[in-house]
Order: structure tokens, then C-alpha cells, then sequence
């Protein structure tokens, strides 16, 4: 899929980025290879895959709460504004 330059632009200032005109011909081409490289994705059939909102096993890791001496509360609140 090829972007215009108008596209890229448009693009940027959602972004809210400034970009050179140089800077905008290599994100015209950078962007324009990664929408063709989806446009190859989405191309692939997936009907007898069961949709994945995880890769990978979740396990939840809890560790101890053990009670350690923290900083001292006058010197935490002197930090603050008033």
C-alpha cells in the first residue's frame, strides 16, 4: 500500500509531530512497507484458529508481604507543597 505524502503529513499532525520534508519521504516509505506487510497478514487464512488473547500461559506471582521500615513521614511531607 503506497501513501501519499498528504497521508504521512496528516498522519504526523495527529501524532502532533513536525516532520522535514525529508523526514517525511522516510516515514512515507517506512509507513508505506509496514501497511503492505499487514495487507500480507491479513491475506492469511485463519478460519481454524481459535482467536488468542494470550500467547503465552498467565500465572499470577505473589510475593510476600513482609513489613520494611520506610522513610520517615515528617521528611516525606516536607518534600511536598504546602
Amino acid at each position: 500500500m503506497d501513501l501519499s505524502l498528504d497521508d504521512v503529513r496528516h498522519v504526523a499532525a495527529l501524532a502532533r509531530l513536525e516532520l522535514s520534508d525529508e523526514e517525511a519521504l522516510r516515514m512515507q516509505a517506512q509507513l508505506s512497507s509496514i501497511l503492505g506487510h499487514i495487507a500480507d497478514l491479513n491475506e492469511i487464512d485463519t478460519e481454524a484458529i481459535s482467536p488468542t488473547a494470550q500467547v503465552v500461559q498467565l500465572k499470577n506471582v505473589w510475593r510476600e508481604d513482609v513489613v520494611r521500615p520506610s522513610l520517615d513521614r515528617s521528611a516525606v511531607l516536607a518534600n511536598a507543597p504546602r
